[in-house]
């Protein structure tokens, strides 16, 4: 078993370390060999885990994110839909769910400076649970959509926190050399738990005689989900201090060291840029009626198939990206997003061709997930990682949300032809942006992989 990594540096108010050794005395970091500069963080080694993890329990922990995600896009968008709700509403109130999600890394530092990681974890996903079976008691129509954008906000405020601990326990868990295969399990539980959540949610709200039996039975399978915290250690804070200000200040040190790093800098500028956002997935119920699609064939492709094979494109992604640049590999997955989009727009809209494209979409929008989930944890280190990561995830979340918009008005406007030339089009112009930033920094374009040699302990 390959030992974690064991540098020891000083940091001011946390007690328990020592400074580092000089430069000729240790092993280099990844992120030095990648012309990063000094890693943002270092860790003593005491407080490091050994005991190591395989990144599939990371699946189950993370999947109540993905079938609350599900829930909406899929279940409540297709009753909103046949309900009489136009797509721009729709879209409006799936936008309305990433609220939360882009400014969670403003409580993300309570995750990483109080209780543990497994304790907020409980928290999260038991209010998860409630809520989202609060949302079958509320009726699906025009007249009761302030209750159900309450409920939504709450509960997507709650499913943060289910995220932010397991990503937690991913960083401090997951190997230089399994970054990308991290990130694909755990992206595989997120897409792969909202497409079943969704499928099974529209199947289950089609077929049992009460429409609140569906949310209950996804929020149970949402709560079995923690057995996964048996599963995986809880890994000793790095950053925490004597005092709460202590704490608070040694985020701050670290989330700046990783900013200006030329990889932690080019990491924030792909989290703005709509490469890859895979939009227009949140869209499919509410268009489905443009291909001429059933309920029993949305269930399906955007349901449980979809979530399966978004979850294969994940592991199959994270594997791509434990081989290659990690960046550029994100940039080629948004290359075939936008690809796939424009065939779906040229070709006949039929039910057929709806199965065959969403499918493809879906397999892409993992290959994207997973990429962006191993550069960010390629960027970050350890330390605050539930902050960092959050940070980056928060704002990968505006081309998400402003895409959603867009689609949603491009629809309206020009036709569900149009929506898909949009998202394309928008999509390669955030390409020629990534790739004129790496112009002016091409010290981040190093084609090799790189791999850690454990230092001497």
């Amino acid at each position: 078993m390959r030992r974690p990594e064991a540098r020891q540096a000083s940091m001011p108010g946390a007690r328990g370390f020592v400074r580092p050794a000089s430069p000729d005395q240790r092993a280099r970091s990844p992120h030095e060999i990648a012309g990063g500069g000094p890693p943002p963080v270092c860790y003593p080694a005491r407080l490091m885990t050994r005991r190591h993890t395989h990144p599939s329990v990371l699946m189950l922990l993370i999947m109540p994110f993905g079938v609350l995600n599900g829930y909406l896009v899929v279940t409540l968008a297709y009753v909103l839909s046949h309900a009489g709700l136009k797509v721009e509403q729709i879209a409006g109130l799936i936008a309305l769910s990433y609220v939360p999600h882009t400014w969670k890394f403003l409580w993300a530092p309570i995750a990483d400076t109080t209780l543990s990681r497994k304790t907020w974890y409980l928290i999260g996903g038991i209010t998860t649970a409630i809520t989202m079976a609060l949302t079958g008691l509320i009726p699906a129509n025009a007249g009761h959509m302030a209750q159900l954008s309450a409920l939504i906000l709450i509960s997507n405020f709650a499913v943060t926190l289910v995220g932010m601990s397991t990503e937690s326990l991913m960083a401090h868990n997951a190997t230089e050399a399994e970054k990308g295969r991290a990130g694909g399990w755990f992206q595989a539980g997120n897409l792969g738990g909202s497409g079943i959540g969704g499928g099974i949610g529209l199947t289950l709200a089609q077929k049992l005689p009460e429409p609140w039996m569906a949310g209950t039975a996804l929020a149970v399978g949402c709560l079995a989900c923690a057995s996964g915290l048996f599963l995986i250690p809880e890994p000793a804070s790095t950053i925490r201090g004597s005092k709460m200000t202590t704490s608070l200040l040694n985020v701050v040190k670290d989330i700046w060291m990783v900013a200006k790093s030329r990889r932690g800098f080019l990491a924030l500028v792909l989290c703005f840029l709509p490469i890859g956002s895979g939009a227009a997935s949140g869209l499919w119920a509410a268009v489905a009626r443009d291909w001429s699609a059933s309920a029993g064939t949305v269930a399906l492709v955007t349901g449980v198939v979809g979530g399966l094979v978004s979850a294969l494109g994940c592991l199959i992604g994270g594997y791509v990206c434990d081989r290659m640049h990690r960046k550029l590999a994100y940039a080629l997955f948004g290359i075939m997003q936008a690809g796939c989009a424009v065939a779906m727009a040229v070709t006949p809209h039929t039910e057929t061709n709806y199965i065959i494209f969403t499918t493809v979409y879906a397999l892409i929008t993992g290959f994207t997930y997973a990429g962006f989930t191993a550069f960010v944890l390629e960027a970050m280190g350890l330390g605050a990682a539930a902050t960092k990561f959050n940070l980056y995830a928060s704002l990968s979340n505006f081309p998400i949300m402003y895409m959603t918009t867009i689609d949603g008005w491009a629809h309206g406007r020009y036709g569900p032809s149009g929506m898909l030339f949009a998202e394309a089009s928008v999509g390669m112009a955030g390409l020629v942006v990534f790739m004129g930033v790496l112009r002016l920094w091409p010290k981040t374009l190093e084609m090799r992989v790189v791999r850690e040699s454990p230092p001497a302990v």
